[in-house]
């Protein structure tokens, strides 16, 4: 009878060291393909939004002179490393439409929000990234 239950606890636990190694395998598994998964719903966005304003007839030239040129303004001397359009909010009108940049730059990423005024973009919005 002890050789049975000894058995028994043996399979029981090798059962249980392959379920708690799977769950492992799993989790690690699942984690890389999320990264994966958020890196390329990021391009996705990102194309989407530079579809976005060249579908609305947003000259993407003029677009990125004015992101440079309000980025200059907030951080003075310092040249971007990228500028990329990340979200475009075209609201009926021209005065409500919005240009969403994320700007890396030696000493951080800023999200920028350009607002459009009488046909003109201006910054509207700067705010430095944590």
């Amino acid at each position: 009878m002890d050789t049975l239950l000894l058995v028994i606890l043996v399979v029981a636990g090798l059962l249980l060291l392959i379920a708690a190694l799977g769950a492992i395998a799993t989790t690690r598994r699942t984690r890389a393909g999320a990264d994966a998964f958020n890196l390329s719903l990021t391009a996705m966005d990102r194309q989407l939004a530079a579809a976005t304003a060249e579908d609305h007839g947003w000259e993407r030239g003029t677009l990125d002179a004015a992101a440079r040129a309000a980025f200059a303004e907030h951080r003075p001397g310092v040249e971007p490393q990228t500028l990329e359009l990340t979200q475009i909010v075209d609201e009926p009108g021209t005065d409500s439409d919005l240009a969403i940049f994320r700007v890396t730059a030696p000493g951080g990423t800023t999200r920028l929000t350009l607002g459009r005024r009488s046909g003109a973009w201006y910054a509207k919005a700067v705010e430095d990234e944590r």
